[in-house]
């Protein structure tokens, strides 16, 4: 059965996480990624531990279903490949900065007379009416500006970053929406259109769905900031033998709670009896939980809540999700063998779907992997491949074999 992609080219100029990590979850729906990089190539292809130069971890996490070709977009042979590229293509996909991007002349007006059809998608920090429009941000940046560092702030003695590139990843799926929302339009009206997709507004929009609060409300009839999340004493807690994350929802959860640690008297207590109550006397319900958990071991306690249907989980460190039950059982984990970097461990496509299940397309590339097969493609000849390899306007990968070695690279 054919993925939803099929027959969808998709030309991939972004790097980094944020429009690479998209353009995966699209290939997995079966779209052609033609993965466009420079002569230095992506910069995650040197983050994170490797058994070959530029093939790093980060890079084969978020690059795979792509062919890879090296076009230098400053010299006019590179920006000419370009255009060809371009020219029959579905989608461009890119997350340089508008005034970078207008200068390069890769804008949706470059193209949109030679390709009516062409959804011309640009991923980066801030929207391009504002004044930050071509300030550089990265997942830090967009943490500090989005208000996400000052939340976790609020729990800790001072703003932090959340240990995760989550304004990367939240912005991913934005753009992965907006494209898929763009081809039905197309699917309509023939016509192709200009996406912007910002990570500031795609992360204000996130953390404010609960924490606009009161400010929903115009004058605001409260503060902002949804205080049952913003309380320090939301956290897991530690147990006689470990930590538990426990969280008794609805007032049966709560009637079950009581009872199941010799509470009951607490059932018609003002501070606990209804949801209102509870949201507005957070820090006291929640430094209750972790009194009454304290005193039990995880495995009973455990047993007990989930008997009563009270949700309740052991926390995992990352290491022990390798070997977690219910993604062995689900089948998460994919084990793949690459063609230079040996045996790799993969999730499965988070965009699945049982009648058309997304499949593995393609191992991450190799820097310029595919350059003479994609320019092959585009009509040139021999001859003048070579003569673009010798220029260095493309650049293509030399064969090599996998290295026992493992080196460690940081950011």
């Amino acid at each position: 059965m054919k993925l939803p992609l099929d027959g969808i080219r998709i030309i991939d100029l972004s790097s980094v996480v944020m429009g690479p990590w998209a353009s995966q979850m699209l290939g997995e729906l079966g779209a052609d990624i033609i993965k466009v990089e420079s002569p230095v190539g992506d910069v995650t292809r040197q983050m994170g531990p490797h058994k070959n130069p530029g093939m790093a971890a980060v890079f084969l996490n978020t690059n795979r279903h792509k062919r890879s070709i090296v076009l230098d977009l400053q010299q006019p042979e590179g920006k000419e490949a370009l255009e060809r590229l371009v020219a029959d293509a579905d989608i461009l996909l890119h997350n340089l900065r508008p005034q970078a991007a207008e200068k390069l002349g890769i804008s949706y007006e470059a193209f949109r007379r030679k390709n009516p059809r062409l959804i011309h998608c640009a991923a980066y920090g801030f929207h391009h009416a504002g004044p930050m429009a071509n300030h550089p941000a990265y997942d830090d940046i967009i943490q500090a500006a989005s208000g996400m560092a000052h939340l976790v702030g609020t729990i800790s003695d001072q703003p932090r970053f959340v240990p995760s590139i989550v304004a990367d990843k939240t912005a991913a799926y934005a753009v992965v929406s907006k494209i898929l929302a763009a081809l039905l339009q197309r699917g309509h009206s023939g016509q192709g259109q200009a996406l912007e997709v910002t990570m500031l507004e795609t992360m204000v929009d996130f953390n404010l769905v609960e924490h606009l609060y009161g400010a929903t409300f115009e004058p605001p009839i409260a503060g902002m900031g949804y205080a049952r999340i913003l309380t320090p004493e939301r956290r897991p807690y530690k147990t006689l033998d470990g930590y538990l994350a426990v969280l008794p929802y609805t007032n049966k959860n709560w009637h079950d709670f009581f009872r199941i640690v010799g509470r009951e008297e607490l059932r018609d207590h003002p501070d606990f009896a209804t949801m209102s109550a509870r949201v507005n006397n957070a820090d006291k319900v929640y430094a209750f939980l972790a009194e009454a958990v304290a005193t039990r071991r995880s495995a009973e306690l455990e047993t007990a809540l989930l008997e009563a249907q009270i949700p309740v989980m052991r926390v995992n460190t990352i290491d022990d999700l390798l070997n977690d039950e219910q993604l062995q059982a689900s089948g998460f984990w994919l084990e793949v063998d690459h063609p230079t970097e040996g045996r790799l461990r993969h999730t499965t496509p988070a965009l699945s779907m049982r009648a058309n299940p997304a499949d593995f397309q393609r191992h991450a590339p190799l820097h310029g992997e595919h350059s003479v097969e994609i320019l092959s493609e585009l009509g040139y000849s021999s001859d003048e491949i070579q003569a673009l390899l010798q220029a260095g306007v493309s650049v293509t990968a030399a064969a090599r074999t996998p290295t026992p070695s493992h080196k460690e690279t940081t950011q």
